[in-house]
């Protein structure tokens, strides 16, 4: 096949990882699903074979046939594309933004949901350096530590669905963000020298933003209220809040006062026990400097 002289590889199932449809998510499958019989009625219409669209999108046959059936997520420029083939007046390129939700865990979605509302999000990482933080190595190579380990399509569409949470940073108007992370996973070189280099760096340029404090938990502090694991704390404008801690309540999400209250006070501990944000700062430009 030629294209303004050159030859033109067709993109595969190869080229594609992390585009697979999750079974267990229901709401997923049915979006991907409705899009695929779309695109199959939409080229059935105009007459065109699978694999005279699949040259005219770059896709192989075989990968537009899983699209239409609904078992592989179109990328949105698929979409776009398709919706120029086929002549659909911007109705195909119009399913891009469920779609592109479609690709995230349900899990992550809600919780994504949860933080584009809040006004104010706290949160306490002890074991890595929390998700809104970390940059695409750092966090695929966190992903890929796992054991046993994840599919390699698995792995992109975590790394991705993480990725997109950090949105809620450049939303307008911007929610008041709080962290706080424990020294010892800032001193692990995780994926390498550059890469670590490069997680450190993200964090200065995040916590030198207006609306982000970024506080460091010393090791030598000897005990404070977040070793039973993780809180996260998302308050929102009509005054309402959720907070969840690995270590309190089976790790549910809370919504009543008297737990809000509890995990509000153990947060609030927390952050008084840490490097104020400047210490803060100072302290990972340290770790930069001694890399």
């Amino acid at each position: 096949m030629s294209v303004d002289g050159e030859v033109r590889r067709l993109r595969t199932e190869a080229d594609e990882p992390g585009w697979e449809v999750d079974p267990d998510d229901e709401w997923g499958v049915a979006v991907v699903a409705t899009v695929g019989r779309q695109l199959k009625l939409r080229r059935e219409a105009v007459g065109m074979r699978a694999g005279e669209f699949g040259d005219a999108v770059g896709y192989g046959e075989d990968l537009v046939y899983k699209i239409e059936s609904g078992k592989r997520i179109p990328r949105p420029e698929y979409l776009d594309r398709a919706d120029e083939v086929l002549g659909a007046g911007g109705l195909l390129a119009a399913m891009k933004e469920d779609v592109e939700k479609v690709r995230y865990p349900k899990k992550v979605r809600a919780l994504g949901e949860m933080e584009a509302k809040a006004v104010e999000i706290g949160l306490y990482e002890c074991n890595s350096v929390h998700g809104l933080l970390q940059t695409p190595d750092h966090a695929r190579a966190l992903i890929e530590a796992a054991q046993p380990p994840y599919s390699p399509d698995d792995v992109e569409r975590m790394v991705a669905a993480r990725l997109a949470r950090q949105s809620v940073f450049g939303r307008d108007p911007v929610p008041s963000i709080h962290f706080v992370l424990e020294e010892a996973p800032l001193r692990r070189p995780l994926g390498g020298t550059m890469v670590w280099r490069q997680q450190l760096e993200h964090l200065l340029e995040v916590g030198r933003m207006r609306n982000v404090t970024l506080q460091v938990m010393p090791t030598r502090v000897e005990v404070h209220s977040g070793l039973d694991g993780r809180i996260e704390l998302l308050k929102f404008a009509d005054g309402t809040a959720v907070a969840r801690s690995d270590g309190a309540f089976n790790g549910r999400p809370v919504t009543e006062p008297r737990q809000l209250h509890i995990l509000e006070l153990r947060y609030g501990t927390i952050r008084a026990q840490a490097l104020p944000p400047w210490e803060s700062l100072a302290f990972i430009e340290q770790l930069l400097g001694e890399t």
